[in-house]
């Protein structure tokens, strides 16, 4: 039963992805719970309706979005997945491209897997 969840969980994650790839909005919000956080690089925290609200297509675009190296973990309807995230675009004209390592927490309600929480770390590109 735990590595069905495990398979049920990841492709959330995937889905997150690919849907922060093509900026499909509506995804991210159905994937984002309503008490939704996020820590910042810098230590600062953001809500749901900020996290939503930085998503405007006309001002960030993705060349490259992509998860990989994945750990998930589930304990009863919570779960933290631990992995890798690469990107690469712009951002309000300003061009990105960096690694980090994330750790994100999933709850599941009726049957759906939301993000509650994130938190990622810069780190260097593989040599």
């Amino acid at each position: 039963m735990t590595k069905n969840l495990a398979a049920e969980v990841l492709a959330a994650e995937h889905a997150w992805t690919t849907a922060h790839l093509h900026s499909d909005l509506e995804t991210i919000t159905r994937l984002m719970a309503e008490e939704y956080i996020k820590i910042q690089p810098d230590g600062s925290v953001v809500r749901r309706a900020e996290a939503l609200a930085s998503f405007v297509p006309e001002q960030r675009t993705w060349e490259v979005a992509q998860g990989d190296q994945y750990d998930v973990r589930v304990y009863g309807d919570t779960a933290v997945v631990v992995g890798r995230w690469s990107a690469r675009g712009l951002n309000h004209g300003q061009h990105f491209d960096y690694q980090a390592r994330f750790m994100s927490i999933y709850v599941r309600r009726d049957g759906t897997w939301q993000m509650v929480a994130e938190q990622s770390t810069e780190i260097a590109p593989p040599a």
